[in-house]
């Protein structure tokens, strides 16, 4: 079983950058795929980006794609998700999750963390 802690959230201005970490504990974390959704105010939870097991792949949603970089140390079981040119749109509550598997996912994922809220002031 995975634990999962972010950190790293707050508030920012609008056109600034912000990385969110998450810490694993509990399993073999470069097993995982590792992932970042996101929950708005009023939404409903939105994937933000995925990362395989060895960091060689990664994929985007179309909502942050070009602003956003996921990156994972391995040795330090810690994934990150740093995010530029902030708007006020991607104030939210903040997830990390893993799952089991070899490739770079969107959904269906099996261990979540407890968020990390980013509020972005315009």
């Amino acid at each position: 079983q995975v634990q999962l802690v972010e950190s790293g959230g707050g508030l920012v201005q609008a056109g600034n950058s912000l990385r969110l970490s998450c810490a694993a504990s509990g399993g073999t974390f470069r097993r995982y795929a590792m992932g970042w959704f996101r929950q708005g105010p009023g939404l409903e939870r939105e994937f933000v980006a995925g990362i395989s097991w060895s960091g060689a792949g990664t994929y985007y949603g179309d909502s942050v794609k070009g602003r956003a970089t996921i990156s994972r140390d391995n040795p330090k079981n810690t994934v990150y998700l740093e995010m530029n040119s902030l708007k006020s749109e991607d104030t939210a509550v903040y997830y990390c999750a893993a799952r089991m598997g070899f490739g770079v996912f969107t959904h269906d994922y099996d261990y979540w963390g407890q968020g990390t809220q980013v509020t972005v002031s315009s």
